[in-house]
């Protein structure tokens, strides 16, 4: 069970990040416990939580997953995940101490994507610049 608590002059490495990112931290946490350990999807087996960003007034939260496989296993388990939402938001609710739990929005993280097709255009200009000299 994870607690949210407030900073103190003590705890000065809590002062310099805002409380949605807090929150956002904790249910990151929780959720991949949640994802990995309890939802017993076979859907799901591939299924990592990368980010998750929330609402300043912490009733909207924005889960970040990747997924290992294709297109096709990248849609079936962003379906079952997005099927199991209130499961999630339920355990969330039970295991924190917030005074509302915020809606779950499962997304697709596609950085990585983005990060292969960055470095597979920089090895095709690498490549045509090696044909030009």
């Amino acid at each position: 069970m994870t607690h949210i608590f407030l900073p103190t002059a003590s705890c000065s490495c809590l002062l310099v990040m805002r409380r949605p990112e807090r929150v956002a931290d904790i249910l990151r946490e929780e959720i991949s416990q949640i994802v990995g350990f309890e939802l017993e999807d076979p859907r799901l087996t591939m299924v990592t939580v990368t980010d998750v960003k929330i609402s300043d007034n912490l009733r909207d939260a924005r889960v970040y997953v990747t997924v290992a496989g294709d297109e096709k296993e990248h849609q079936t388990a962003l379906s079952a995940l997005r099927h199991a939402a209130p499961y999630v938001r339920k355990q969330l609710g039970l295991s924190l101490n917030l005074p509302r739990t915020p809606e779950i929005h499962f997304v697709r993280d596609r950085i990585e994507e983005q990060g292969e097709r960055v470095d597979h255009l920089l090895h095709e200009i690498e490549k045509e610049s090696a044909r030009k000299d």
